[in-house]
């Protein structure tokens, strides 16, 4: 099938270099319509000039759909003062003028693009896609309804297509976890192209395949509050109950408690709150309210 082709908006108007005098126009007025990605740098920093292109490219194949402002820490003292910005490089996703989204540090490009796709699919937007994808929300409506075989079969018929196409991939993986044959899921995970082996849909499997397993090994909801209730410090109690409470369906419960425990202790088990924090995140759809608040929740305490 022909990909489908939208208009490139122009790179000025996608990409700008900031100052401390626009910040307000060009990120927070801007972002109150479409989401405005902040890359936070400096011409002394070596991991700048890898990550800010790559960032340029991917803002700019997205045609339209997020923009981008480059902010000279060394000549915006002020607003990096401001964001708590401690090393570079740094980058934000503003929206409705707040930060929703960010990381430090360079990353190979791959996960770049999960992020800008992730950006734009938590303020309602669409990334670039093709035909197919009009196939893809067909098996995800099957997938809703329960008929997880018939949606595994559009999945299938999609890659025929397009082996690399990433949500219809990740979308198989989920079929058969819904149908309770994990192995074969799992199987099929360890199949994925390296094209598309480190995109946000088979990342997104990947980690709903993690939880499905934990699911079935996980304790009592009602022994595990106990434990807790009991003794707020006994942090493996509560950590447990975090994943009782995710097998349960409980999703929000889950991810509060693990905030909690991140709380309290924030090296506990190297980070294991954290990470099951991203697992939960990674395994729900990017504008799901519990992504989001969790999200803004785990980022204040990380910059406190």
């Amino acid at each position: 099938m022909d990909i489908l082709n939208g208009a490139t908006a122009p790179a000025t108007d996608l990409i700008k270099d900031g100052t401390e005098a626009t910040f307000m126009v060009d990120v927070i007025e801007a972002s109150q319509e479409t989401p405005v990605i902040v890359d936070f740098w400096a011409p002394w920093c070596g991991p700048c000039k890898t990550l800010g292109p790559m960032l340029e490219d991917v803002v700019t194949a997205a045609k339209g759909a997020v923009k981008m402002v480059k902010i000279n820490v060394d000549e915006a003292q002020m607003i990096a003062s401001q964001m708590r910005i401690q090393s570079i490089p740094t980058v934000y996703a503003f929206f409705k003028g707040q930060p929703v989204d960010g990381f430090q540090g360079a990353l190979p490009g791959s996960e770049i693009k999960a992020f800008v796709d992730r950006v734009i699919e938590a303020s309602g937007g669409e990334s670039p896609g093709g035909q197919l994808d009009d196939a893809v929300v067909a098996a995800e409506e099957m997938l809703s309804d329960g008929a997880a075989a018939d949606a595994a079969q559009t999945f299938a018929a999609i890659l025929g297509e397009d082996p690399n196409h990433a949500a219809a991939y990740g979308g198989l993986v989920r079929a058969h976890i819904a149908t309770g044959d994990l192995e074969h899921a799992e199987a099929i995970l360890n199949g994925a192209p390296a094209e598309i082996s480190n995109s946000a849909e088979v990342e997104a499997a990947h980690a709903q395949l993690q939880l499905a397993k934990q699911a079935a090994d996980a304790g009592p909801v009602a022994d595990l509050t106990a434990a807790v209730d009991a003794d707020p410090e006994n942090l493996q109690a509560r950590f447990d109950l975090a994943q009782a409470l995710h097998a349960n369906g409980e999703v929000e419960e889950a991810v509060a408690q693990l905030l909690e425990l991140f709380r309290r202790d924030r090296e506990w088990d190297d980070g294991a709150a954290k990470t099951q924090l991203f697992t939960i995140f990674d395994a729900l759809k990017p504008n799901d309210p519990i992504v989001l608040n969790g999200r803004r929740k785990l980022s204040s305490m990380i910059f406190a």
